[in-house]
C-alpha cells in the first residue's frame, strides 16, 4: 500500500520504518520492530505492537504484545520456525544486543518469552546479521558488533575490528562466524567450517536452497561487495559462487529471496556511491548466471527494507528506506511491494480476474453467486484486495 497510516478510508496501516523484522507464516506478513526518524530524532518503534497484513485481504491488523517484551530494536535478525517467530540480537538504546527472543504467531496471544540458553556459548553482541533455518536450528552468520579485547585474535581473520570505532578494552567490528542455535535444547555451538570462507561482513543478503545457505553482498569497513558464497550445511563447508555473466552493483542492506529450487531474487540495497538501489536480479545457483529482471518499481528504491517468500514464489518487500540513511534519514517507506517471480496457477488467475473484475461486469456479478460456496467465499475475500482504496500494484 502506498497510504499513511491515515489513508485513505482512514484504513490501518504499519508505520514507516527501516531496520525491522519480517516473516510469512500462513499467508500472513508479520512486522515487527525497527525504527523511523521524528525530526532529528531516531526513533525505535513500540516493542509490545506486532502488526499483521493479510496477504490475501491486504488489509493490516496491529496486535499487542505481552511477556517478555524484547526491548525496542532495529537490525534485529528475525526467522521462522514452526509456526514461532526468534529473533537475535539488533541494536537498542544501550547499542548491540546477544539475546535470542520467541514468539507463536499461531496462538493469537503474541506472547514474548526471553530464551536462556543452557548450554554452548552465545555469540558476541551484533546487529545487521542474517540467519537460515535448516533441520530445526537455526544458523546465524556475520554482522556488526563488540568484543572484549580478551576475545579479539589479532591472529583469526574472523573479526576485522573497526578503527573508528574501539574503545580501551573494547573493539567494534565485522565478523563471519557461523553459531548455530538448537531452540528444542536452547543450546549454542559454534561449527567448525571448511572451505574458502566469506570475508567477515554486516547488512549483506542472504537466502537458503535445500541443505545449502547463501549470501551475497553486504559491507565491511568502506566497501560494499557484490560477491556470492555458499555453505553446506551439512558438510559446513564453504564455496564461493564465481558467476559467469555480468551481475548486480556491490551494496549492502539488500534482500535476497529464494523463488523456485534453483533460484534467488536480489532486490534493491545501497550502492558503493551511497545511492538507493531499485534493481532486481535473478541467480541461477546451477547455472551461475545473473539476469536483470523488468519489475514495476523501478521508482521505488529500497534500503534496509524485508523481503519474504510467499505463496506461488511471490515476494512480498515491506518497508525501508529510500535514502542514504547515514546522511540523510527521512525517507522510511510503509507500502508493500509484490513481485511475481513464477507464472501463477490457473486457479489463482481465475480468482484474481473475478475478484477485479466483478464489480465493472454485469455477467460476473450475476454469476457470482452460482459459485460453490468455498470459491465464492475465496472469491468475496479476495475482493477486498482489488479495494479501490488499497493501492497495491502486483
Amino acid at each position: 500500500m502506498d497510504s499513511g497510516p491515515e489513508g485513505p478510508c482512514c484504513e490501518l496501516v504499519a508505520q514507516e520504518r527501516s531496520g525491522h523484522t519480517a516473516v510469512v507464516v500462513e499467508n500472513r506478513l508479520y512486522v515487527w520492530g525497527g525504527y523511523m526518524s521524528v525530526g532529528e530524532e531516531e526513533v525505535f518503534l513500540p516493542n509490545y505492537e506486532i502488526w499483521v497484513y493479510d496477504l490475501e485481504r491486504g488489509i493490516w491488523d496491529v496486535f499487542n504484545m505481552t511477556g517478555e517484551l524484547p526491548p525496542p530494536m532495529s537490525g534485529t535478525c528475525g526467522c521462522s520456525l514452526d509456526g514461532d517467530m526468534y529473533i537475535f540480537g539488533g541494536c537498542d538504546y544501550s547499542g548491540q544486543t546477544n539475546q535470542i527472543y520467541c514468539v507463536s504467531l499461531t496462538d493469537s496471544k503474541y506472547t514474548w518469552k526471553k530464551i536462556i540458553y543452557k548450554s554452548g556459548r552465545a555469540p558476541s553482541p551484533r546487529d545487521k546479521l542474517s540467519c537460515w533455518v535448516y533441520n530445526g536450528r537455526l544458523i546465524y552468520f556475520g554482522g556488526y558488533g563488540h568484543k572484549l579485547l580478551a576475545d579479539v585474535d589479532c591472529r583469526n581473520r574472523s573479526f576485522i575490528i573497526d578503527e573508528a570505532s574501539w574503545l580501551t578494552d573494547i573493539y567494534w567490528g565485522w565478523n563471519n562466524e557461523v553459531h548455530t542455535f538448537d531452540p528444542m535444547n536452547a543450546s549454542w555451538r559454534q561449527p567448525e567450517t571448511h572451505g574458502c570462507a566469506p570475508a567477515p561482513r554486516a547488512a549483506h543478503a542472504s537466502s537458503i536452497l535445500g541443505c545449502r545457505g547463501y549470501i551475497c553482498g553486504g559491507r565491511i569497513m568502506e566497501t560494499r561487495r557484490s560477491d556470492i558464497y555458499c555453505l553446506d550445511l551439512e558438510s559446513w563447508t564453504w564455496s564461493e559462487i564465481v558467476p559467469v555473466s555480468a551481475g548486480p552493483e556491490g551494496r549492502s542492506w539488500h534482500t535476497l529471496t529464494a523463488v523456485s529450487d534453483s533460484s534467488l531474487f536480489l532486490f534493491g540495497g545501497l550502492r558503493v556511491d551511497c545511492k538507493p538501489m531499485s534493481d532486481g536480479w535473478l541467480l541461477d545457483v546451477e547455472t551461475k548466471k545473473w539476469r536483470e529482471v523488468d519489475h514495476n518499481f523501478k521508482n521505488k528504491p529500497r534500503l534496509w527494507h524485508t523481503a519474504c517468500p510467499c505463496k506461488d514464489s511471490d515476494v512480498i518487500v515491506f518497508g525501508g528506506s529510500c535514502d542514504y540513511i547515514l546522511r540523510v534519514d527521512t525517507g522510511h517507506c510503509n507500502d508493500t511491494l509484490i513481485f511475481q517471480m513464477q507464472p501463477h496457477p490457473l486457479f489463482r488467475i481465475c480468482k484474481d480476474f473475478i475478484a477485479k473484475n466483478v464489480k465493472k461486469h454485469e455477467m460476473l456479478r450475476s454469476q457470482l453467486t452460482l459459485l460453490p460456496p468455498s470459491l465464492l467465499t475465496a472469491v468475496q475475500s479476495r475482493m477486498y484486495f482489488y479495494r479501490p482504496s488499497n493501492k497495491q500494484t502486483n
